[in-house]
């Protein structure tokens, strides 16, 4: 989870190894040849195959998208995915259960018709190499595969890793488990209206917690990792903003705004949660939050605000549990969410 922000995510550049140079190749000997054969060549004309056969399309609806579509957020549904995710146990990087987790998100996303990559590398942290992946969701309004990677324009994203411990279990039921199945209900919505969806990149991050202690380098190395590949690649340049969900199940939901939110995309968010009625529950922190949005704000230069409930009094504890949380609390994010992305990317 997060820290008071002290500090900026560091950065380091990736070198391309050069490509060898080509093999010089023989001069084809010309042979002469025969008129019937010109003659047989000219008649038939050239049948031409593709190398790369087409992929099936995923059959995406093609009932009416619902013109309200932010009530069909469902809590329970996102409650249900929550249960799946804590019942799990400890989900720290680099665990079997972590990866338990991630199965069973991409077999909720899949079917839905969301194209999954697996972002998988590997960081040095204070306890040694540790292999993360990230898990990175596209829609085709249309159906085809691979999915086009230049219809994105708004970034999704939670966090679905928890925190290590070694004194006591911690299931982080609000705390990884709440965004991670309120982002798979939302998936769920969004492939009601394919066109919304492929405007939408859901991204579930790794490795969101310290191994050890927040750090310039320990912690947020999902999101950091991300943000570079969208700037290296310049698909950064495609999105207009990015929302992130953490911490959003407390049945006593108050999401605190870091002070230094994105202005113009705070205030669409908040006029959104004035329409459906949930603006009571939103207020700005008395102090900045460091979390995955950061690295998308700083490296990635993607405008991103921290939807998070930071009055949270189990916080790293043994007490995030599933009884702290709400499944209206996730309804009201999740609501405010799909209203803003509803007028803002129509």
């Amino acid at each position: 989870m997060r820290f008071t922000l002290a500090s900026i995510v560091s950065l380091t550049s990736c070198e391309k190894k050069k490509e060898p140079g080509a093999t010089p190749q023989p001069t084809p000997e010309i042979v002469e040849e025969a008129p019937a054969a010109r003659a047989t060549a000219q008649a038939t004309p050239e049948k031409r195959v593709s190398a790369t056969p087409a992929l099936p399309r995923f059959a995406v609806t093609t009932n009416p998208a619902p013109a309200q579509i932010w009530k069909e957020f469902s809590g329970a549904r996102a409650m249900a995915e929550v249960k799946r995710q804590a019942e799990i146990g400890p989900r720290p990087s680099g665990s079997a259960e972590l990866e338990l987790g991630r199965k069973h998100i991409i077999s909720v996303l899949e079917p839905l018709g969301w194209e999954v990559e697996r972002q998988e590398f590997t960081d040095q942290t204070p306890r040694g190499p540790i292999k993360f992946a990230n898990i990175i969701a596209r829609f085709s309004a249309d159906g085809i595969r691979p999915v086009p990677q230049n219809t994105q324009r708004a970034i999704l994203c939670s966090h679905y890793d928890t925190k290590r411990f070694s004194t006591i279990r911690f299931v982080g039921a609000n705390d990884g488990a709440s965004s991670t199945g309120a982002l798979l209900e939302l998936a769920r919505v969004l492939s009601l209206d394919p066109a919304l969806a492929a405007k939408v990149e859901l991204v579930f991050f790794d490795g969101e917690e310290a191994v050890v202690q927040f750090t310039e380098t320990d912690g947020f190395y999902g999101s950091r990792h991300y943000a570079k590949a969208l700037r290296d690649s310049n698909r950064n340049r495609q999105f207009v903003f990015g929302i992130l969900w953490d911490m959003i199940g407390d049945a006593d939901l108050t999401i605190t705004l870091p002070p230094d939110s994105p202005a113009e995309l705070t205030n669409g968010l908040l006029a959104s949660a004035t329409t459906v009625g949930t603006r009571p529950h939103f207020k700005y922190f008395d102090r900045q939050v460091g979390d995955d949005h950061v690295p998308l704000n700083v490296i990635a230069r993607i405008p991103t605000v921290d939807l998070i409930d930071f009055d949270y009094l189990w916080w790293h504890t043994a007490d995030d549990t599933l009884d702290r949380l709400s499944p209206a609390s996730l309804e009201k994010v999740g609501m405010t969410t799909l209203h803003y992305l509803s007028t803002k990317l129509k």
